[in-house]
């Protein structure tokens, strides 16, 4: 019989909303073991150690060194300072995104897990999405691409501007999709409305290879929205992730046929006899978007075997850096606006 693994001892640096949410998943995880919280409130940091039943310190520099990997969740202005001195260890550090501020700062991240040899991800958790991870099982070959992700402001992450804060997401999604593509215009609009930064943001995107995207932004909506359109030669799929409903829509099994007896539908034509030649023309699919894990246990899942396997985590340090320096491209045109 084979030994099972030792479990990865780990630990997670930065106890707010969203630490807290890596920590328990760690704890909860039979192939990690949750060695510590860190925390600069210590009170925060105590009262998540005892009830996830492990340590807690108040400074990364005390973490033990006999660990495997580690969850960087502080504030984006943070995660340099925390995450080069881990990273020169050689340890393993998935840091949330964005990877940093600016780009010159993810450049010294980088170089940081360069020189230590260690395993960097960025947190992109709407990678580990179902409804987007089924849609790499499709032919896809995306030549328009439409993306809203609107929310009521929540009164976190404001030292970014929402280009930063839940475009990037969608950024990041949309090269995905496209591939090794880059782009070659763009042109964005928005505007600060309860912050010093953005809070709304909507930009259009033209691609080397011919596609676009549309992608919009807000942090000041009164109700939230998520939907992902995507459109090409063959087919489009609508997300919406509020909903959890998908739907595909593809060229039937007689679209030929269909196409040619469309064309010759007279102007008389009943509803009904026209919806039956559609019924041939088009297939349409419901899309289930919920999956046995949730995104934020996926993607720690994928992140603890790229360290347990030694091998490339699914969203690497070169993809965070490069949905940030898309993302600081549209917030300078912003703010070159005057908006």
């Amino acid at each position: 019989m084979t030994e099972a693994p030792r479990p990865l001892r780990v630990a997670v640096v930065g106890v707010g909303h969203l630490g807290r949410f890596h920590a328990r998943i760690y704890s909860e995880d039979p192939g990690a073991e949750l060695v510590c919280v860190v925390d600069a409130d210590g009170e925060r940091a105590a009262a998540v150690a005892a009830e996830l039943g492990t340590r807690a310190l108040s400074d990364p520099a005390e973490l033990p060194a006999d660990l495997d990997a580690v969850s960087v969740a502080v504030p984006t202005v943070h995660h340099a300072a925390v995450a080069i001195p881990l990273l020169e260890r050689g340890l393993a550090c998935l840091v949330e995104k964005p990877l940093a501020p600016d780009v010159a700062e993810a450049d010294r991240i980088l170089e940081a897990a360069r020189r230590g040899g260690a395993t960097l991800a960025v947190g992109h958790v709407e990678r580990f999405q179902p409804g987007l991870r089924k849609l790499r099982g499709l032919d896809l070959h995306p030549r328009f691409i439409e993306v809203h992700r609107l929310a009521p402001f929540s009164f976190r992450s404001t030292d970014v501007g929402v280009v930063h804060d839940l475009m990037i997401h969608d950024l990041d999604l949309v090269m995905d999709l496209l591939g090794d593509v880059e782009v070659t215009g763009l042109d964005a609009a928005g505007g600060a409305i309860l912050t010093e930064r953005e809070d709304v943001a909507s930009v259009r995107l033209v691609f080397s290879n011919g596609s676009r995207a549309n992608v919009t932004a807000s942090r000041a909506s009164l109700e939230p929205m998520r939907r992902f359109r995507i459109f090409s030669g063959d087919l489009y799929v609508s997300l919406d992730f509020h909903k959890n409903y998908g739907l595909m829509v593809r060229k039937g099994p007689n679209w030929q046929e269909a196409r040619a007896r469309l064309r010759a539908l007279p102007p008389t034509t009943s509803p009904a006899e026209a919806e039956a030649v559609l019924g041939d023309l088009l297939e349409v699919v419901e899309l289930e978007l919920e999956g046995e894990e949730r995104p934020l246990q996926a993607e720690l899942a994928s992140f603890l075997a790229a360290v347990r396997e030694g091998r490339e985590p699914e969203v690497t340090g070169e993809d965070g850096r490069r949905a940030l320096a898309l993302a600081e491209r549209i917030a300078a045109e912003i703010r070159a606006q005057g908006w």
